[in-house]
């Protein structure tokens, strides 16, 4: 069973960093498009950004591409989400997504597609 797995989430002050990491239990050999999702109480899941692993490419959501950066450790075989500048806004569960970029003919999508349980990150003003 693949299974997306967070870590990193805790508690910081206002203008600190955190990273986050993400591993695929369970994982084949096929290639993840690995996102970082975030949903603060009250609102919406919102994407923040995505790593493709076929060929490295990344996207990230407007608001905050200029703080944040997604990239692969090869060595711990995770995909971080480095958060700089940190704020109370960016308080939140935090959830990895992994989507396989490659699935059988006719398959549905939905059966390819796994969520994290999440990990929390609070900033505190």
């Amino acid at each position: 069973q693949v299974q997306p797995v967070e870590s990193g989430g805790g508690l910081v002050q206002s203008g600190g960093s955190l990273r986050l990491s993400c591993s695929i239990s369970g994982r084949t050999f096929v290639k993840y498009a690995i996102s970082w999702y975030r949903q603060a109480p009250g609102k919406e899941r919102e994407f923040l950004a995505t790593f493709r692993e076929s060929d490295g490419a990344t996207r990230y959501a407007d608001s905050v591409k200029d703080r944040f950066t997604i990239s692969r450790d090869n060595a711990r075989n995770t995909v971080d989400l480095q958060m700089n500048s940190l704020k109370p806004e960016d308080t939140a569960v935090y959830y990895c997504f992994a989507r396989s970029e490659s699935r059988p003919q006719g398959s549905s999508q939905d059966d390819y597609d796994y969520w994290g349980q999440g990990t929390q990150v609070t900033v505190s003003s």
